[in-house]
């Protein structure tokens, strides 16, 4: 029996004497699926006694987040989704400010604190603005996790730095650690944080340890009874943890029996099997019709050999997972279909066409021209994962396909990493990388974790093979496995191979090609951006050369002449000579 996630949480709130509560708290505890996507969340939000709708903004951001937290797509990271909820929360909250009397004095505009913890599989993310609170309960002492954002003038006066809605734009504390069960979280405005402390807590869940609601207003009731405003409270205590290897992909194939070995003219899951397309060592492909719609599909079903593999079997299944939830022409699309299944299989559109890598054969040594609108297509396909949480890590000509209309769309999506997915979980697996060496980033050869950085050392690998068909640094890239290996790496400029490209093209797909991740660019739509307009930097590449680098064939020209002109010299010398 699988352990799942369970958590104990309780939550009371007091409004101070003025009568309106300023604070407004909730909690999601969700089953399922969504429980395992999303998580469990605790939210806190407080806001300033001087304005007289900051118990608007308070419900606001906690309603919103609560909500619209679980609406982001489940590929994201937990930080990812909170930030990008927070921060369109935090623009709403402000435009109303400015709407209003408070766009001359944001003391009385829509400003709030806001604190949440998120518990997910077996990771604990905090997300913190303002100065709410949340603690880690410990035997004798109240361990502070978040940062006060309070400005402090004098002894008695103060006033918040940072808070939702004080500005179009707010920067919100993340943090992120491991859980473990029977920790116990305590999140708290201003008005419950005075009066807290470990022996009173421990003494509330002692008394009160099947009702943590009960324990939560009990703390709250005494801290108004010593004259505190408002006072909200929230406990979150862990029960039990998820399996630190339970992937959404594992899940998702439960239940699911090995297909049998498949032939022409057999019919298999509604499916007419017509050919093989390919057999290969992680994957037998077939071409297949749908017999409902009469359409053709591309079917895919393990390798006999790796039928036993855990692992392969969870990235199996994630291939068709990561199809549905990537919206993009230049991205394989997963077989509409929705019918229920009994075998393991993956289903994906067929795409007539060629792969780029007979494409590259076709063309050795295209113009740029050529090159380039097909470059910009992989990189669409690229941004389109990136823009989810998730890395290709397997880009190579032979995962590319160009259609009969020169659609340039990415096919294998076996190997795609998917933030939302894998953060919190332990990585055992010390194996090689996914992913092919040839076009595999040093760093990622080194052991490191993949990074859109990575993608884009591919489709720089990539570009240069097509322009030169070779790789820029020959097969030396592929042995690469200590620092002293990545030292030795030279990359073969491409100008040797095509003088007659503008040298600014070699300082373009350089600098994507650099061994380390920092000097390339800092996204795949810079680097597409710099093969149509490059930067002066790159310009300036063609006057810095030598003329031996910039135009071999003049330079050996004028060396040649030179030659000539000194064997005359040295012939006329000797012959008039006494």
């Amino acid at each position: 029996m699988r352990e799942s996630l369970r958590v104990s949480v309780g939550q009371h709130s007091l409004a101070g004497e003025h009568g309106t509560n300023q604070d407004f708290h909730g909690a999601v505890l969700p089953t399922g699926a969504q429980l395992a996507a999303k998580g469990v969340v605790l939210a806190i939000a407080d806001g300033i006694g001087s304005s007289e709708v900051s118990h608007l903004a308070s419900q606001t951001a906690v309603g919103a987040f609560l909500e619209d937290y679980y609406a982001t797509s489940e590929a994201w990271t937990v930080r990812r989704a909170a930030q990008r909820v927070l921060g369109a929360t935090n623009a709403w909250l402000h435009g109303q400010t400015m709407r209003s009397d408070g766009r001359f004095d944001k003391d009385r505009g829509y400003v709030c604190t806001f604190s949440a913890l998120v518990l997910k599989g077996r990771q604990i993310h905090l997300l913190h603005v303002g100065d709410s609170r949340i603690y880690r309960l410990h035997a004798h002492s109240l361990e502070q996790l978040t940062k006060d954002h309070r400005i402090h003038h004098a002894a008695d006066e103060s006033y918040l730095a940072r808070a939702l809605g004080i500005g179009p734009h707010v920067e919100i504390d993340y943090l992120s650690w491991e859980a473990e069960v029977g920790e116990v979280y305590l999140l708290a405005t201003d008005g419950a944080c005075a009066q807290l402390d470990a022996v009173s807590v421990h003494q509330a869940i002692a008394e009160y340890e099947d009702d943590l609601d009960a324990a939560a207003a009990r703390l709250v009731e005494h801290a108004r009874a010593v004259g505190s405003d408002d006072a909200t409270l929230q406990l979150l205590r862990i029960d039990t943890l998820p399996e630190g290897d339970g992937l959404e992909s594992r899940r998702r194939r439960e239940g699911l029996v090995l297909p049998q070995l498949l032939a022409p003219r057999m019919e298999f899951e509604g499916f007419a099997i017509v050919r093989e397309l390919q057999v290969s060592a992680r994957s037998h492909v077939w071409l297949a019709t749908d017999l409902e719609s009469g359409r053709p599909v591309v079917l895919k079903t393990p390798s006999i050999d790796l039928r036993d593999d855990d692992a392969y079997l969870d990235s199996f299944v994630l291939e068709e997972w990561v199809a549905r939830r990537v919206d993009n022409p230049h991205v394989i699309k997963a077989w509409p279909g929705s019918r229920r299944r009994e075998a393991l299989y993956v289903a994906m559109e067929y795409i007539e066409g060629q792969t780029l890598a007979q494409w590259m054969v076709d063309h050795p040594s295209p113009p740029l021209d050529l090159v380039r609108p097909i470059i910009e297509q992989l990189a669409l396909g690229l941004q389109a994962l990136h823009s989810r949480d998730m890395l290709h890590r397997d880009l190579r000509p032979e995962n590319v396909m160009i259609d009969h209309a020169g659609t340039v769309k990415l096919i294998d999506l076996a190997s795609v990493c998917v933030g939302g997915l894998t953060e919190g979980l332990e990585m055992t697996d010390a194996g090689a990388p996914p992913g092919t060496l040839q076009y595999m980033a040093p760093e990622c050869l080194l052991g490191e974790t993949a990074s859109p950085s990575a993608d884009l050392f591919a489709l720089a690998t990539i570009s240069y093979q097509m322009l030169s068909g070779q790789l820029p640094y020959g097969l030396e890239s592929a042995r690469v496995r200590t620092p002293r290996d990545l030292r030795r790496l030279r990359y073969v400029p491409l100008r040797h191979l095509r003088p007659e490209l503008p040298a600014w093209v070699d300082g373009v797909i350089g600098k994507a090609l650099h061994v380390m991740p920092g000097k390339r660019q800092e996204a795949v739509s810079e680097f597409i951006h710099d093969l149509r307009a490059p930067s002066a930097s790159f310009q300036r590449v063609q006057r810095r050369l030598p003329l031996v680098e910039r135009d071999p064939v003049l330079f050996w020209k004028v060396l040649s002449v030179l030659l000539a002109l000194t064997v005359v010299a040295l012939v006329f010398h000797i012959s008039v000579a006494p």
